[in-house]
């Protein structure tokens, strides 16, 4: 005959609570990690689009223009903003600020011919 085994007494089950809280390092509780990392921006992305516009024009960023953008759009976010042209230097940039996502790229020389419509916001990005 077997016996039935008491899951829900204290101490009865195989993993003790003393146990459970030894595996989990002291002063970082899981909660407080968790919102350490949700209240990371995310890093800015490109879309296909954007992505192709800038390689058919040959158009690279360097990691002191994408420092810039991430400023951009971090302070488009603080404002309210949620479609946003950034000017990058000789660069136009139409980004949507919630999802942190560059729409499309338009090199300065190109933009004179271009409206740009359906943003809400406009932010010179420091180089």
């Amino acid at each position: 005959m077997m016996r039935p085994v008491d899951l829900l007494t204290p101490g009865a089950s195989a993993l003790s609570r003393p146990a459970l809280r030894a595996a989990q390092p002291a002063g970082t509780p899981f909660a407080g990690m968790l919102e350490q990392e949700l209240a990371k921006p995310a890093p800015v992305t490109f879309s296909r689009h954007a992505t192709e516009r800038l390689d058919d024009r040959r158009i690279a960023l360097t990691a002191a223009d994408r420092a810039g953008l991430e400023q951009a759009v971090d302070e488009a976010a603080a404002k309210g903003g949620r479609e946003s042209l950034v000017l990058l230097g000789k660069l136009a940039l139409v980004v949507s600020v919630p999802n942190r996502t560059v729409i499309t790229a338009v090199p300065a020389d190109e933009a004179s011919a271009h409206v740009f419509t359906n943003i809400d916001s406009a932010v010179v990005a420091p180089r």
